[in-house]
């Protein structure tokens, strides 16, 4: 079941999203997410989870691509499902929730922002419709090395 995140799934997304934070390059960042934080975050921005046998399995949350008014129309967007719930059409599914959601508020486009080693996020986004834009060399470190950022666009 896809559904509109409630602040009580702040636990349940933060240990999907850190899992990826600690153990993947898939996100470069390095610093965990907050439960508390996460809360506030799903209450000021359009978040869907995935939710099977009563557990969230996964999510996506999106926001504007960069501040200011030009840029209101352009969102870019977080997707992550947990590891054993892969492969069943929930990112798929979260997709088009959040997807659906931005057309309705009147945004253009969604921008995902996928690690270059990770072929099979940007192989997930191009089954969806989304085209690589550009491919940022070495602007990400991580485990002691660069990594390059693909940035993939779909126009809603």
């Amino acid at each position: 079941m896809i559904r509109p995140a409630r602040m009580g799934d702040a636990d349940a997304i933060a240990a999907i999203w850190n899992h990826v934070i600690r153990d993947t390059a898939q996100t470069f960042t390095t610093a965990e997410k907050d439960p508390g934080a996460l809360a506030v975050q799903i209450t000021d921005q359009p978040c869907f989870v995935a939710e099977r046998g009563g557990r969230v399995v996964g999510f996506v949350i999106y926001g504007q691509f960069r501040s200011g008014p030009g840029y209101a129309h352009t969102m870019e967007h977080s997707i992550h499902v947990a590891q054993d719930a892969r492969a069943a059409g929930l990112g798929r599914a979260l997709m088009g929730m959040a997807e659906d959601h931005a057309r309705g508020a009147g945004i253009h486009s969604m921008i995902a922002g996928v690690a270059g080693e990770n072929a099979g996020g940007a192989a997930f986004h191009a089954a969806l419709g989304y085209a690589e834009i550009a491919r940022l060399p070495q602007v990400g470190w991580k485990f002691g090395r660069w990594h390059d950022l693909v940035v993939m666009q779909k126009m809603l």
